[in-house]
């Protein structure tokens, strides 16, 4: 195991915690589209419910992703989340709101009222995928800020050494101020509003929610797949942020990102294959389920479709001498694989302890399929000790 091979491994064990974080978003989109899917306060409280198995999973692979980014490539990490630290804690905000307002909806004693706590599940279902999918947009777009790693050295005795800093006060905030970040945050929104609804359409058996499911589904999907293609054509024609891997020099390429895909063609393979997987799940929901033997399952091949999609481009924007966290502010500030990344022997031990991953990804499938064996009924949320 050399020292590249390690920072391409741990690249991609960030890379796929990423693209099953942004599939796990489907909690945050059923969610955000409960009011409509739920016609009465017993139906919505089915969907609360339904979601409510599993946005622990949700979070945990959000912390998860944050430990593993931190441990493989502290720069990145030190950067991004104590630069743009507005940014990131606006999410992490909506997360907490959201296990609290599941454990407190339906407490004795919640003076607030229910509707106060789902209003929160909304709030994060539509900021926490929005944001999610502004602040990887970054990889592509770039963001604010300054390092150097001269202060390492040159810093007074007894002062703390600040590597990174921001170029402005606005703190990852800025982001959002450039509208192809935006296209590509709405992208990640009506993507997990999708799987949602889908998620909901599988994981409940009630035909009245089914029903409003299939209905707008296609208001999910249609909007998805516009900007989704949109920022797609964008990202394939821009220059991209590649760098000499002999100096480390950073410069600009025409058509970096088209060439990542080209020159790494498995990637391209990836890329297709999720795509084509998440339009069957969509349509196999739109077109098939409309009789009373529909299994309404199109939320496996797209949740699989979704993850191959989102590995592909993260892996994209930093295999093959690409620049994964380009800095407007300052081009040689942008960090790379090479760059940014832990030592040979941190890395190396992580990669050990990295083999125990799969053991615990087969007790996560495990313990899906126990909850998830039986479709969840409005009888048992009416007889049932353990609901939202």
């Amino acid at each position: 195991m050399t020292y590249v091979f390690l920072q391409h491994y741990w690249c991609f064990v960030v890379a796929l915690l990423g693209a099953i974080l942004v599939f796990l978003l489907f909690v945050q989109g059923a969610n955000s589209v409960a009011g409509s899917l739920g016609s009465t306060a017993e139906g919505r409280r089915l969907i609360y419910n339904s979601t409510g198995r599993k946005w622990e999973l949700t979070f945990t692979t959000l912390v998860t992703f944050g430990g593993a980014f931190f441990a493989s490539y502290p720069l990145f990490y030190s950067t991004s989340f104590g630069g743009a630290y507005w940014l990131w804690m606006l999410i992490l905000f909506t997360f907490v709101l959201q296990a609290v307002s599941y454990e407190f909806q339906n407490k004795i004693g919640n003076f607030l009222g229910p509707k106060t706590f789902q209003f929160c599940l909304t709030l994060n279902g539509i900021l926490g995928p929005l944001l999610l999918g502004g602040a990887v947009a970054t990889f592509f777009e770039g963001s604010n800020f300054i390092v150097e790693k001269g202060n390492l050295v040159n810093s007074q005795i007894g002062m703390t050494p600040v590597i990174s800093s921001w170029a402005n006060a606005s703190h990852g905030l800025d982001a959002l101020l450039n509208p192809w970040v935006l296209v590509f945050g709405f992208a990640v929104f009506f993507l997990a509003r999708t799987l949602g609804i889908l998620y909901i359409m599988n994981n409940i058996d009630d035909e009245d929610i089914r029903s409003r499911g299939r209905s707008r589904l296609i208001g999910a999907a249609v909007p998805f797949v516009l900007l989704f293609v949109a920022y797609l054509v964008h990202l394939l024609l821009k220059d991209g942020f590649a760098y000499d891997p002999a100096t480390g020099v950073i410069f600009m390429e025409p058509y970096k990102y088209l060439h990542n895909l080209l020159d790494m063609w498995y990637l391209l393979v990836l890329l297709l294959i999720g795509v084509v997987l998440v339009l069957y799940g969509i349509g196999k929901e739109m077109v098939n389920c409309k009789s009373s033997s529909c299994k309404y399952n199109g939320i496996w091949p797209a949740g699989i479709g979704t993850v191959l999609t989102v590995l592909a481009l993260l892996l994209c924007s930093a295999w093959n001498n690409t620049a994964y966290y380009p800095s407007t502010a300052d081009l040689q500030s942008s960090l790379t694989m090479q760059n940014s990344c832990s030592s040979e022997f941190t890395l190396r031990t992580m990669f050990y302890v990295s083999l125990l991953v799969p053991f615990v990804l087969a007790y996560i499938v495990y313990a899906w399929r126990a909850l998830d064996k039986k479709k969840i009924t409005r009888e048992e949320i009416n007889t049932s000790q353990h609901t939202y």
